[in-house]
């Protein structure tokens, strides 16, 4: 192999030092030399956008091997085959239908809430922003920040059951509801 622009010597001599060896395993483990080959070429283009701090890998060998045995994992997760959901949890196209008028019903709601609702929903809840780090963004502690979004949610859920007629069942989810008109 070539040394390619910009690869550290210490790659390099790691490289010559394990690659037949890495070859061979991940054969093994792929049971195509096609296979084999594209494996051992995204673990040699990984070592190599570690430039200098490959250098710095106390045992090159394992670090190797833990790159290509992740890219086996990662290969055969692709390859698994996706299997049709039980008809318990396959979706009706009427609950389907009613999930999108559910998700249409949502905005509105929304805009009905207040400005400090509406934030603290938009970034915890639906952009997935921790509470932590709202709190700092906004100058609060987090038993604060926590306490604000538990009253928004609250207040999200009173307004979806007077606007969307939204019913949750015992363990809190929503069973049933009509969405109002514009």
């Amino acid at each position: 192999m070539t040394r390619p622009t910009g690869a550290p010597p210490c790659l390099m001599t790691a490289w010559q030092q394990h690659e037949h060896e890495l070859y061979r395993w991940l054969l093994k483990q792929s049971g195509s030399p096609m296979d084999a080959d594209d494996l051992l070429q995204e673990t040699f283009l990984r070592a190599i956008r570690q430039q200098g701090k490959f250098c710095a890998i106390e045992n090159a060998r394992a670090w190797l091997f833990d790159v290509a045995r992740h890219l086996v994992i990662d290969k055969s997760r692709r390859q698994r085959p996706l299997l049709p959901l039980s008809g318990e949890l396959a979706m009706q196209q009427g609950e389907i239908d009613a999930v999108d008028s559910l998700a249409g019903c949502l905005p509105r709601v929304l805009e009905k809430l207040a400005q400090a609702d509406r934030d603290i929903l938009r970034h915890c809840d639906l952009e997935g922003m921790k509470q932590a780090d709202y709190a700092a963004r906004y100058g609060l502690t987090l038993a604060a920040a926590k306490s604000r979004l538990l009253r928004a949610r609250e207040r999200l859920r009173q307004q979806l059951s007077l606007d969307c007629q939204v019913r949750w069942d015992s363990s809190g989810r929503v069973c049933c509801f009509t969405a109002a008109v514009k």
